[in-house]
């Protein structure tokens, strides 16, 4: 077993052979087409007065946080049955910002469920899943990463320190097998 690899903003340190890994590069198609699916999921819940997405939703971003694609069904239908479909090249980018913004969509997730299941309130809840859809479809139609612009601020202000992601401002400096290697 490989010595633990520090995830840096999740405080999580695990095996880099262990199961919860994090895809380091990401392909960027595979994660436009999740927030894709996303902002769907999101726009139903609110448009069929379905509270009970958010925990749908939250799970999934944490499925995601926790070890990518691998346990996350919108993640697996992404990058195992869509993505091969669409025959478009990998785009490598650095994983831990769109780790960093998976986690953020887990916040929002999880606040939405709590308001919507525990607290009785829906329609804050679904004000929030709106929100959620808004960036998750900026970054499906856009490949705008509302989250990982936050890891970079975050990177510059130094709150995340540079060895979290030392490729994070040259991902061309990745091998291209390297590069190419993970398909999510």
């Amino acid at each position: 077993m490989s010595s633990p690899n520090s995830i840096g903003a999740s405080g999580l340190s695990i095996s880099r052979s262990g199961l919860f890994t994090f895809p380091n590069p990401v392909n960027e198609v595979a994660a436009r087409v999740v927030a894709a699916g996303v902002a769907v999921l999101s726009v139903t819940a609110i448009a069929a007065d379905l509270p009970w997405m958010a925990a749908v939703l939250a799970y999934g971003f944490l499925a995601r946080v926790a070890a990518g694609p691998r346990f996350s069904p919108l993640g697996l239908l992404a990058t195992k049955v869509v993505v091969p479909r669409l025959r478009l090249p990998n785009r490598p980018v650095p994983g831990p910002p769109k780790r960093f913004a998976q986690a953020i969509g887990a916040t929002f997730s999880l606040a939405a469920t709590v308001l919507a299941l525990v607290l009785s309130l829906p329609t804050a809840a679904f004000a929030v899943l709106g929100v959620l859809a808004l960036f998750a479809t900026l970054e499906a139609a856009a490949g705008l990463c509302m989250g990982c612009r936050v890891f970079a601020v975050l990177m510059r202000l130094g709150v995340i320190p540079e060895t979290v992601c030392e490729r994070c401002n040259n991902i061309t400096a990745r091998p291209p097998a390297a590069a190419s290697a993970s398909p999510s």
